[in-house]
């Protein structure tokens, strides 16, 4: 009883520190679109017939609460934060949350299998790695790893494309399918779509990771509980899978999760270079008109999704690692 208090307790305080971090994200959310150069009614209506009718310029910022002090717009922003809703695209004349929907859905789908598809490779290949450290294996596995960890990301996105989209035409540029398709038919027009973008987000989060967890193996190889574990005559695949992997999954967890934010930022990239519909070409699209609230309900849809990947990796990882767990009993002793 006492240790689910602690841990109560101690996800209760997690979750209080999330909760002040969206709040000054949010902040920041509101006021960089409006610290940006230009305007957008301006933008939309076009600088000629600005000037020409000062009247439509100033009717069209009084329709979007522009002409409004700027502590009412925040105000009026938080309150549609809390709801998920912030009103009408400028430029597009649509609900933000449909707008959003539509392209945080192939976000995801791009997102979620490089994640997953990279850490089990980073997880397997970085464990090989560390527990054969020194060997050719090794070296090759950590000199491939750092040579793909220095490219920027975005120049390899566009030689992948340049080669195997203009070049060789072995896939196709624009869009996450054909249109033609359903059924399984259609699952694998959307495969065939985006194989190249999320292969080369697993293969970032690969080399990234890998690296991580190769380090963390090294380490503990060296720790005391191998040696007692070995001169107890375990096996060494037995000490290697149950002791020393086991106690590298909690820095595995954490360091998945804080690269979450870069698999995020990473896909919307990628999703500029291919012209997918995502939420990279939305947030393109709505910095180049001065959307503003395309420009903050994307990012807020982002920033919870990214807050809320940190938190479950806070949750995992305590529940992993045994320290955790003794100190939150401890706590509530």
């Amino acid at each position: 009883m006492r240790l689910r208090d602690g841990r109560s307790r101690h996800l209760a305080g997690k979750a209080l520190r999330y909760g002040i971090t969206l709040v000054i994200i949010l902040t920041i959310n509101f006021a960089i679109p409006r610290m940006m150069p230009g305007d957008p009614m301006i933008n939309l209506l076009g600088e000629d017939a600005a000037r020409a009718d000062k009247q439509l310029l100033d009717e069209m910022r009084a329709q979007y609460g522009l002409d409004r002090p700027i502590h009412e717009q925040y105000m009026e922003y938080m309150l549609g934060a809390t709801h998920l809703d912030f009103g009408y695209s400028i430029h597009k004349n649509l609900k933000v949350a449909d707008l959003i929907y539509d392209r945080l859905f192939w976000t995801l789908v791009l997102i979620f299998p490089s994640v997953v598809i990279g850490g089990l490779m980073a997880l397997a290949m970085g464990a090989v790695a560390g527990f054969r450290q020194g060997s050719r294996i090794d070296r090759l596995l950590t000199g491939t790893s750092v040579f793909i960890y220095t490219w920027p990301s975005f120049l390899f996105a566009m030689i992948v494309v340049t080669v195997f989209s203009f070049h060789l035409g072995w896939f196709p540029l624009g869009n996450v399918s054909s249109g033609r398709t359903e059924g399984v038919a259609y699952i694998l027009d959307v495969g065939w779509h985006l194989f190249l973008p999320v292969a080369i987000l697993a293969l970032f989060e690969t080399a990234y990771i890998l690296l991580v967890v190769r380090n963390s193996i090294t380490q503990l190889m060296g720790e005391y509980f191998v040696f007692v574990a070995k001169s107890k005559g375990l096996a060494d695949r037995a000490i290697e899978l149950r002791h020393v992997l086991r106690n590298a999954l909690p820095q595995f967890i954490s360091i998945m999760a804080l690269n979450f934010g870069f698999m995020v930022s990473g896909a919307l990239i990628i999703e500029i270079v291919f012209s997918l519909n995502g939420m990279g070409t939305l947030i393109y699209d709505a910095v180049l008109s001065r959307d503003y609230p395309v420009l903050q309900g994307a990012f807020v849809y982002l920033t919870i999704f990214v807050l809320a990947a940190n938190f479950l990796a806070d949750v995992l990882y305590g529940i992993a690692d045994p320290r955790i767990r003794d100190a939150n009993s401890r706590e509530s002793a």
